[in-house]
């Protein structure tokens, strides 16, 4: 059975010696981030904060960091959730091999929540001021929820079936925000709190909102699992966390809780719940905040919650992670996520047997694809036909459709090809990839919020890699002799087979790209490298895969960033008889990269120093 509470859930990775007690005061600002990222990036346990510099509220984080953590976490139900997600793919497989599913049952009589009338949530009331100031970067905006869990309802079918529970961030203080009465919701495009946000202005009615902060650690992954609309989270937490998620509806002591125009619903198990409702005709600038593409999402008008009321239990715990350049905690989400749904994806996107969104370049700027090439069968494949087909497709889904880059193959060029084998995926496309024909271009259109590398908030453009048939190309290892770089461009590295990054030294210069393109011709020995790409510092480029994906696909705008040399525009379709050639050089309107705090570094040091708390852990 799984955890009834977070506090349980503590208990048990501590009597499994997969948590360490930080007993010593640790400050909320900055100092318990940074402790965080260094026990991550450590692979290290979980951390319980017992002492919060001016809150009373303990803390918890990295509860998620390592997968086989995560799967521990959900042990006792994964297999049944796995196999409810086979069976949804193929019913028949039931009658194949009834005995695999003999965990269904029991995980379907979890599905629905079950509502009380009263539960640990409602043992005390506090104010936004008391909770913990988590801030995570020097320059962030103010304290933040780190793993909020927001509930909403849509108007027009009230009921959790049609609910949707989603991580959205949530801005405690600072900026223009009334202290104690006023908090900021940020929520990206195609997410489904905004379907039920329009809808409530639609129908002119409040639009409530609850926001859930730890409770049973389901509660936490089914917030951020991206389930089919109309399927709703908590029946996913209740399957996953093997009991009926508990649910209080409508009013508690000492007051009622507003609800005449619609449900407020508290969640029986979590640790605190914030209620309230969003002003329609109200919006104040939420941010910065350092994200998840390891830059600043910069202060932009976003909606504000007003609070009503803000419930906890008696020993609550206040469960956080940080959010930056990956990867961080939220890797193992992905990870996790991957692998329960996962086979689900071709039954989506017909033609496509795998989809991997880069987690090192911070998830939506690049995606792989692996898809079929079957439109002429009994021919050779000469070029992409089907899966551009299924690229369209891809773009075409909820969160995928934030895509910046999308490099896709077909599998019957390589059947065993792993997905999540970058040097192996990017060697196979960039062998058999023509350039004068296989870039395809979207223009002018949404990406991520909190990508700045675009022509305008939540604006910039995509680009579709295809690659099918056979080799065109071997791909160099090493440099060979003297590349002919033009003046400012210098210490070219290769990042991978075929992968050239080329140091440009003219940062002012807006122009660089065309510059170096037009130095070229395409017989020039520079061309045996099919991709190149213009940085600020070619060395940190290429001294890391992740730093060559982070670089290069955080830091571009395909429609204005790619290049190439002999490049022409044909039936307006551009191409280039030579190397792509992308800028991935910091833009002066990108937002700025994320820097530690070195005081709070400092102190850090200390606390993994000899007769530190955590010698040994960091």
């Amino acid at each position: 059975m799984g955890y009834p509470s977070l506090r349980a859930c503590i208990s048990d990775l501590e009597r499994t010696g997969q948590l360490v007690r930080i007993d010593c005061e640790i400050d909320a600002r900055l100092e318990a981030a940074e402790v965080q990222r260094r026990v991550y990036q450590a692979n290290g346990p979980a951390i319980l904060f017992t002492r919060v510099k001016g809150c009373r509220f303990p803390m918890v984080s990295n509860l998620f960091g390592t997968l086989p953590r995560t799967r521990f976490l959900f042990r006792d139900m994964l297999d049944a959730v796995r196999h409810l997600v086979e069976l949804k793919i193929d019913p028949s497989a039931f009658w194949k091999n009834p005995w695999r599913y003999r965990d269904v049952p029991r995980a379907l009589w979890f599905l629905r929540p079950k509502y009380v009338r009263s539960g640990p949530i409602l043992d005390a009331t506090t104010t936004i001021g008391a909770l913990p100031q988590l801030v995570s970067w020097p320059n962030d905006g103010g304290p933040f929820i780190t793993l909020p869990q927001v509930y909403t309802e849509d108007v027009d079918r009230p009921g959790w079936r049609h609910s949707n529970l989603g991580m959205y961030r949530v801005q405690l203080g600072g900026n223009r925000y009334e202290p104690n009465r006023q908090i900021g919701l940020h929520y990206q495009i195609h997410r489904g709190i905004g379907v039920h946000h329009a809808a409530a202005l639609r129908k002119g009615v409040p639009f409530r909102i609850s926001i859930f902060v730890g409770g049973p650690p389901a509660m936490t992954l089914a917030a951020v699992m991206p389930l089919p609309e109309g399927l709703p989270e908590l029946a996913f937490a209740s399957a996953l966390g093997g009991r009926r998620v508990r649910l209080i509806e409508g009013s508690s002591p000492p007051a009622p809780i507003p609800g005449e125009e619609g449900r407020t619903l508290l969640a029986a198990d979590a640790d605190f719940c914030i209620t309230g409702t969003v002003d329609p005709t109200l919006q104040l600038p939420e941010g910065p905040f350092g994200d998840h593409l390891g830059y600043y999402s910069l202060a932009h008008p976003f909606p504000v919650l007003n609070v009503e009321r803000v419930c906890h239990r008696r020993d609550a715990i206040w469960p956080f992670t940080v959010v930056g350049r990956p990867p961080q905690e939220d890797t193992s989400f992905g990870a996790i996520i991957h692998e329960i749904t996962g086979p689900i994806i071709p039954t989506v996107v017909h033609g496509v047997h795998a989809i991997h969104a880069v987690d090192a370049a911070g998830v939506h700027p690049l995606l792989l694809a692996i898809g079929s090439e079957r439109y002429v069968p009994y021919a050779p494949r000469q070029r992409p036909q089907e899966v551009l087909t299924s690229a369209n497709a891809i773009l075409g889904q909820g969160q995928l459709s934030l895509a910046k880059y999308l490099l896709i193959i077909a599998k019957e060029d390589a059947p065993d090809l792993d997905i999540h084998d970058l040097p192996r995926f990017f060697g196979h496309l960039l062998e058999r990839i023509d350039w004068t024909r296989d870039v395809h271009f979207q223009t002018r259109t949404t990406i991520d919020t909190l990508d700045y590398s675009g022509s305008g908030f939540n604006e910039g453009s995509k680009v579709v890699l295809a690659a099918v048939g056979p080799p065109r190309r071997v791909l160099p290892t090493q440099l060979a002799g003297d590349l002919g770089l033009p003046p400012g461009f210098d210490d070219p590295r290769v990042c991978l087979p075929g992968v050239l990054a080329v140091a440009s030294r003219e940062r002012e210069r807006p122009d660089e790209l065309n510059r170096f393109c037009e130095s070229f011709h395409p017989g020039d020995p520079i061309n045996t490298f099919p991709l190149i790409v213009l940085v600020d510092d070619a060395e940190f480029t290429a001294r890391t895969l992740n730093n060559f994906v982070w670089v290069t696909f955080t830091r571009s705008n395909p429609a204005v960033d790619i290049g190439g040399i002999g490049e022409f525009t044909a039936e307006k379709h551009w191409g280039c008889r030579g190397s792509l050639v992308i800028d991935a050089r910091i833009k002066p309107h990108h937002a700025p990269p994320l820097v530690e705090d070195p005081a709070v570094a400092r102190r850090v040091d200390a606390l993994g120093a000899p007769g530190g708390p955590l010698h040994g852990v960091i």
